[in-house]
């Protein structure tokens, strides 16, 4: 073993600075141009690769720009990305009550109620039973 530490990136890291510049931006932007905003140390085929990636998985949007694609994100900021995440998973399970019975089982009591408020339950009747 090497004692060099590793240049590689923690997992979802990349897809991250990509979204991160497409939000930015707020407009669409082809692989070369996406390289240009995170810096250019990136390979164009690289960053073409990610962009691929996020398409596959919903997350952006595409148009023909030439003999590229430009990209547009489909979500407009982490928030709404931690959603679509949420939705996919949820949509993966057969038994959805389950899952969402222990997602909210293990939410602390301050997003619990914070979750009552969003679905219009104060909860002040339930959450004293608990």
């Amino acid at each position: 073993m090497s004692d060099v530490p590793s240049a590689r990136r923690p997992a979802g890291e990349l897809e991250a600075e990509v979204l991160a510049a497409l939000w930015s931006a707020r407009q669409p932007m082809t692989p070369q141009d996406v390289q240009a905003a995170l810096g250019g140390d990136l390979a164009r085929t690289t960053i073409a690769t990610i962009l691929a990636r996020l398409h596959d998985k919903g997350t952006l949007g595409r148009t023909r720009a030439g003999r590229a694609y430009a990209y547009t994100p489909t979500v407009q900021d982490p928030a709404g990305l931690a959603a679509r995440r949420m939705h996919t998973e949820l949509g993966r399970e057969a038994d959805r009550s389950t899952v969402l019975a222990r997602f909210v089982s293990d939410l602390s009591a301050e997003d619990e109620q914070l979750l009552r408020d969003l679905l219009g339950d104060g909860g002040s009747e339930t959450a004293a039973a608990t």
